[in-house]
């Protein structure tokens, strides 16, 4: 699940944060078509992707369903997993009582599926909500076959330096930030990691590094976008984006 990077930069509030069950509906709707989640995430995911025809994706952190949809409209197998149980519902509510959607996350318990269920898994905009990558990853590696792809999106580490000059950016450090999602207040903290930081767990993990992305959004988004997006250099890096083969 990924967050817009429209933020303010005050004191958190006393909301819990990224507590998703108590904004999944404002979330879910302002995300559906917005620049950042419509016209950039998205596609980018599905670009490195490619021909997903007959293969076994789990989305982790698959949100309200979206990507899920996506894929299974592009032939994929998909299976979902995200902490939010209203998540989950609006999921439901987009794909059908048909679709495996599972409860969970990454970091707490194993994932609920056997070794070598998956020929992909995608975890997008997830492992920047972790401070511990280790555990997660191997995981992933461990659901997948041998071969398989993990793509990942994740903060890029740059938007830290902006967004917090006085942070330490070769550091993993936490950090957070107040959000509206269609006029709903929100609080999401992060675990930021210097470029080489975020390298070094994939490999680790036993996972071969194939692609680094740093993608425009989709170029429909200067159409529906005509104010936000005028030139290739007219819009923030907010993502990188990886596609990682496991050993």
């Amino acid at each position: 699940m990924s967050a817009d990077l429209e933020h303010s930069s005050g004191p958190a509030s006393q909301a819990v944060a990224n507590d998703y069950d108590s904004f999944a509906e404002a979330y879910a709707a302002e995300t559906e078509s917005n620049l950042i989640n419509g016209y950039y995430t998205r596609p980018a995911i599905l670009d490195l992707a490619g021909d997903v025809t007959g293969r076994r994706i789990l989305d982790v952190g698959c949100g309200a369903g979206p990507l899920l949809a996506a894929l299974r409209d592009r032939g994929a197998i998909v299976t979902g997993i995200d902490p939010s149980v209203k998540m989950l519902d609006l999921a439901r509510q987009r794909l059908g009582d048909g679709t495996a959607l599972h409860q969970g996350g990454l970091g707490a318990d194993p994932l609920p599926f056997p070794d070598a269920a998956f020929d992909d898994a995608i975890a997008c905009l997830v492992l920047h909500y972790l401070e511990d990558w280790k555990a997660p990853l191997a995981e992933l590696r461990r659901v997948l076959v041998p071969g398989g792809r993990l793509i990942v999106a994740v903060n890029h580490p740059f938007v830290y330096h902006l967004i917090r000059p006085e942070g330490d950016y070769f550091a993993t450090e936490q950090w957070t930030d107040e959000y509206t999602f269609n006029g709903q207040p929100a609080v999401l903290t992060f675990w930021h990691r210097p470029l080489h930081a975020i390298t070094s767990e994939f490999t680790a993990a036993g996972f071969r590094i194939a692609v680094v992305s740093e993608p425009p959004p989709a170029p429909v988004a200067r159409e529906a976008f005509p104010d936000l997006v005028t030139s290739p250099s007219g819009y923030i890096l907010c993502y990188l984006f990886f596609v990682l083969e496991a050993a």
